[in-house]
């Protein structure tokens, strides 16, 4: 039995431009307009079984401007980034380097008091693997950049350094396909056409 997920990156929003962590800003003029573009190209995503999304305004805006009436998923969420939340790794950074530094450089460490990014991973492929399978089914979410890249980790047993190595572009899709434990990347033509000009 194989499943298809095709996960779908949130437009942007200013707060995006600025990459801050686990922020919780609604999509910006632009972002709609980009969502706008882009809806005709990811529209027959529209006709997956299940469609969710990550709890924040972001890509629940997202997913309804692509007319998926996605439902919020919670272990779909941003990395709890404890109190460095709302910051730019700039920010946190200049204010503390040492714990900035272990960060980066050890996935099991929480520096910030929120959550690990090996947990973050996990939590993620947890829920990618209580998708329930129905040979050929196929499933929607329109997620935080931070989340693709996690299921990516997850999906593809890669070490958790990878994911600092996986750039995600507003609205760009990637699908997996597989069962629970056993994941594959799916690389597909482009379902939208570019947003930018």
């Amino acid at each position: 039995m194989q499943l298809r997920v095709t996960f779908v990156a949130a437009a942007r929003s200013s707060a995006l431009l600025a990459e801050r962590f686990e922020d919780d800003w609604p999509l910006d003029q632009a972002g709609w307009e980009e969502a706008q573009r882009a809806a005709n190209g990811l529209l027959p995503l529209a006709a997956a079984e299940l469609r969710y999304c990550s709890p924040t305004p972001r890509s629940r805006a997202t997913g309804d401007v692509l007319g998926y009436a996605p439902l919020v998923q919670l272990a779909l969420r941003d990395c709890d980034m404890g109190r460095w939340r709302g910051f730019t790794l700039g920010e946190a950074m200049a204010r503390e380097p040492a714990a900035v530094d272990a960060w980066l450089a050890d996935p099991r460490s929480t520096p910030h008091g929120g959550e690990s990014l090996l947990s973050f991973i996990a939590r993620v492929g947890a829920w990618l693997d209580t998708r329930p399978m129905d040979d050929g089914g196929s499933i929607v979410a329109v997620v935080e950049p931070s989340v693709v890249r996690a299921a990516l980790v997850y999906a593809l047993q890669a070490p958790p350094s990878t994911y600092w190595n996986i750039d995600v572009r507003p609205l760009s899709t990637v699908s997996v396909m597989g069962r629970a434990g056993r994941w594959n990347l799916r690389l597909d033509g482009a379902f939208a056409q570019s947003t930018r000009r």
